[in-house]
């Protein structure tokens, strides 16, 4: 008799099998899910679907490093025949793997201010050549191989640790920046006054780089030297001091400093620091303020022992003073985790008209140096919490917005805008002299060679630089001196709320 199989009859063999039976055939179903699921993510995966499960996928597999080449100099190659080598890489090999570029920080937005000047007109040879009355120097770019004519030698070596940066960013980013023809003057003071280019029947202004300007003039600011090393001083590539500075943050916690504003420089390059002398300790008064006086000749006979920059974090509140103009030592106070208190400046580099009053520093008083920075101290000593904030924005502006990388990333947009404007095609000057690593660094000496051989590019960039963010549109500028006027104003209640205050209670 042919039997008949009905549901029931196939469902109840499943039932009556013991547990253990039933517990395998579970996980037998599970493994065979888990089969066809995964067969599925990795048709997904080679058939370009989800970004999810690729990343699901391949964040398990480590990635193999890729194998960067050295160049060092080559003195023993270079010194008989004194000519740059060829051997460094002329372009950056661009690959599937290659990590894509950050957003670049918003101070590289005034890249668009600087230039403006001549955003509609260009800039000719003419432009070019009226800068040299007070260049230092003159340098071209053609096909990647830099050339430099020296007019008149700068201070100390700021000219050669300036146009050795330039040589690293062309060894950072080989083949990248276009041909250029620039003029660089050593000297801290601005000397394009806008005043001089204004009106119906002006003409336009020479185009001169240089380490600062102010809001009455057109130079272009451009990194200063230090940041590959200042010799004359043993101060150290930034690259290395920046980390120091870092470390030296550790020593002593900010709540442990001491509660007093402290600076070290030279006080005979300014008035202004003169006056600044005015409010150190005495026994009839305590400005809260600590300051003293740096005998660099002193300093130098006795091998730079107290004037090691990452051991100077010891005071809740720093205090930064321009000299003669502004002054390198604004990088080396912001990254101290120290309140910045920052006396009123009347120039800017290249990074700092991003800073951010009550975010950043503290603003004091030119004219009125020692109350202000007396009330500077009092308010921060009260209110420990917003102090210590401040100083902790101001570092990590400066270790991570002001990263040698980035440094660099500047340069580079700088100079590409730059190139960009120019209306003619750039050549080598008669005299000038082709620049290399070796051409720089293998006739040095001392700290200046040291210096340079640990600010040393070695192979290419892996990343391209940073993507420039947009120009401010007028409302969006206005914002920004709006928004720093008014926390200046806001200080400035404050402390004149609290000596009336004090005057009342005497």
């Amino acid at each position: 008799m042919k039997q008949r199989f009905s549901e029931g009859m196939i469902r109840r063999p499943f039932m009556k099998l013991p547990a253990r039976s039933s517990a395998v055939i579970f996980v037998l179903l599970f493994l065979l899910v888990g089969a066809l699921v995964c067969t599925r993510l990795l048709d997904s995966t080679v058939t370009g679907g989800s970004t999810v499960v690729k990343a699901f996928l391949t964040d398990k597999i480590p990635k193999i490093p890729r194998n960067k080449t050295e160049y060092p100099v080559n003195c023993t190659a270079f010194n008989p025949r004194r000519k740059c080598p060829a051997n460094y890489p002329r372009s950056i090999q661009e690959g599937p793997d290659r990590p894509s570029a950050s957003t670049c920080p918003e101070h590289f937005r005034w890249i668009h201010e600087d230039l403006r000047p001549w955003a509609h007109t260009g800039i000719s040879r003419d432009m070019v050549e009226r800068a040299k009355r007070t260049a230092n120097f003159r340098l071209v770019i053609v096909n990647g191989k830099a050339y430099m004519e020296r007019y008149r030698k700068s201070f100390q070596t700021r000219d050669t640790f300036t146009v050795w940066g330039i040589i690293q960013l062309l060894r950072k980013y080989p083949g990248k920046l276009p041909d250029l023809d620039m003029m660089f003057d050593c000297v801290d003071w601005p000397v394009v006054r806008s005043s001089d280019y204004s009106g119906p029947n002006a003409t336009s202004p020479p185009a001169l780089f240089r380490y600062c300007g102010d809001d009455d003039s057109l130079d272009v600011v451009f990194p200063d030297w230090s940041f590959w090393g200042w010799p004359e001083v043993n101060i150290k590539p930034w690259e290395s001091l920046s980390s120091d500075l870092k470390e030296g943050n550790k020593i002593t916690k900010w709540m442990e400093r001491e509660p007093y504003a402290f600076w070290k420089g030279n006080p005979f390059v300014a008035a202004t620091r003169q006056d600044l002398m005015k409010c150190h300790a005495s026994e009839t008064q305590d400005w809260n303020a600590r300051v003293y006086a740096q005998d660099w000749i002193k300093e130098s006979q006795q091998g730079y022992q107290q004037s090691n920059l990452a051991n100077q974090c010891v005071h809740k509140y720093k205090i930064y003073i321009e000299g003669s103009a502004w002054s390198v030592s604004e990088k080396y106070i912001l990254a101290c985790d120290s309140v910045t208190l920052l006396v009123k400046p009347h120039y800017y580099d290249f990074f700092t008209r991003s800073l951010v009053p009550k975010r950043h520093y503290w603003p004091i008083k030119e004219d009125d140096k020692c109350r202000s920075i007396k009330f500077a101290v009092e308010w921060g000593n009260n209110h420990s919490e917003e102090a210590q904030a401040m100083g902790k924005a101001a570092s990590e502006f400066i270790q991570e917005d002001l990263k040698m990388d980035y440094v660099y990333d500047y340069m580079f947009h700088l100079l590409n805008e730059y190139a960009k404007l120019l209306t003619f095609k750039p050549t080598k000057p008669g005299r000038a002299i082709e620049l290399c690593a070796e051409a720089m660094a293998c006739p040095a000496n001392g700290l200046e060679k040291k210096f340079m051989m640990d600010s040393m590019v070695m192979s290419p960039a892996d990343t391209s630089p940073c993507t420039m963010p947009p120009p401010y549109d007028p409302p969006s500028l206005h914002s920004v001196f709006q928004r720093n006027g008014n926390s200046i104003k806001q200080v400035e209640a404050w402390e004149k709320e609290y000596w009336d205050n004090q005057i009342k209670q005497s």
